[in-house]
């Protein structure tokens, strides 16, 4: 049996757009990613592996992933703030049973973000547009930095420009309503210019050729993980009598602006 099957299926209420997989461990939030260059094999021992694809997890800040949830529970209206809710209650949706593996780190990724009331033991939270705007101006400004480092073409470029990037970055995560536009309006930045595709700075190209499967979320508790997938893996590849060394399979890609 494959390692993702055998499994109820699992969603997150993530910005439309390609599927993501995701793994919990030890309390750390990861995207994972899967690889394959056209050609390519696994030298193991005294074998060959044909499937010459590589998985490969990164950390990802929960705020993400948890913001949509937030902004729906709190029932904004007009210039109403909205109500406080406790945390359970927050991330209890039905049909997106996936939410409640992460409520042990929801309350330190979200109080940043969120007025807090402590009525005895308990703690209610209501999403702060202000604090919103900060979390996400102070995400721009760090991928504004990491952008001009990974890539020295970026220092000729101009401020605005950089700055619209880091914005269609943080667009692959988020809706435009109602942060990007927020976000927008206070960098001064067209919100049709800044969703415009960024030139990809990688380490890894998250999918290269096909996805292998339909979107997934994974979690685990130290070394015990529990995957959830649905569709198949993609066909293997054919293999290549052309070798790479795995360290090129690493090297930074700049793509062309689109």
């Amino acid at each position: 049996m494959a390692w993702w099957e055998g499994v109820d299926e699992t969603r997150l209420l993530i910005a439309p757009g390609n599927t993501a997989c995701y793994l919990l461990v030890n309390g750390l939030l990861q995207e994972l990613h899967w690889f394959k260059q056209s050609y390519g094999s696994w030298f193991v021992g005294d074998y060959v592996c044909e499937d010459g694809s590589l998985y490969t997890a990164t950390p990802v800040d929960p705020v993400f992933i948890f913001l949509p949830i937030f902004e729906e529970a709190r029932m904004k209206k007009g210039d109403d703030p909205g109500k406080f809710r406790q945390l359970d209650e927050i991330v209890f949706i039905s049909g997106y049973p996936g939410y409640q593996h992460l409520l042990s780190i929801a309350e330190n990724s979200m109080q940043v973000l969120c007025d807090v009331k402590e009525i005895g033991s308990s703690k209610f939270f209501r999403l702060d547009d202000s604090k919103v705007l900060a979390w996400l101006y102070h995400k721009v400004c760090e991928l504004k930095k990491t952008l001009s480092v990974l890539d020295k073409n970026y220092a000729a470029r101009q401020e605005k420009d950089t700055l619209a990037d880091a914005v269609s970055i943080l667009g692959e995560y988020m809706k435009d309503e109602p942060w990007l536009k927020l976000l927008c309006n206070h960098l001064k930045l067209d919100l049709a210019e800044a969703n415009r595709k960024a030139p990809d700075v990688e380490i890894l190209s998250a999918v290269t050729e096909s996805n292998p499967g339909s979107q997934s979320v994974l979690q685990g508790k130290g070394s015990d993980k529990k995957s959830t997938r649905t569709g198949k893996q993609a066909k293997k590849a054919k293999v290549e009598t052309e070798s790479k060394n795995i360290k090129e399979m690493f090297s930074r890609a700049s793509r062309r602006r689109n």
